[in-house]
């Protein structure tokens, strides 16, 4: 049997769901998929999205480290970049990076976790 790899979601560690939510839904325009608690008073971990992005975010203990990154590849960074900046978010002002690999945006949560988007060249 051949093995494939169907989805991959990076799970990161929040502290604050009014700041990540702040930052993935206001900020990052995601949606909340769903939320899970054991029971109320319980940490949080939920499912947001936007398009083929999906990350996991947790409050919970040992599910992730604080300052993580995550690369991934897209097409429109241009559009993204304007998008992000016409939102006055006020802790966040990102450039666009030109390297050998594409261009990036690279985006900080308020939990140090690192989202790098990168549109490859065409030759690369």
């Amino acid at each position: 049997m051949d093995i494939v790899f169907h989805r991959t979601v990076p799970v990161f560690r929040i502290f604050d769901v009014a700041k990540a939510h702040e930052f993935y839904l206001g900020y990052l325009g995601c949606t909340v998929d769903w939320e899970h608690r054991f029971e109320a008073g319980m940490p949080l971990y939920t499912q947001v999205s936007r398009g083929d992005l999906v990350l996991h975010l947790s409050e919970h203990h040992g599910d992730a480290t604080p300052g993580s990154t995550l690369h991934t590849e897209l097409s429109g960074v241009h559009a993204l970049h304007a998008e992000l900046a016409g939102k006055g978010y006020p802790y966040l002002r990102p450039g666009l990076e030109q390297d050998e690999t594409g261009t990036s945006l690279t985006l900080t949560d308020p939990f140090g976790n690192r989202l790098r988007f990168t549109e490859p060249d065409a030759g690369a």
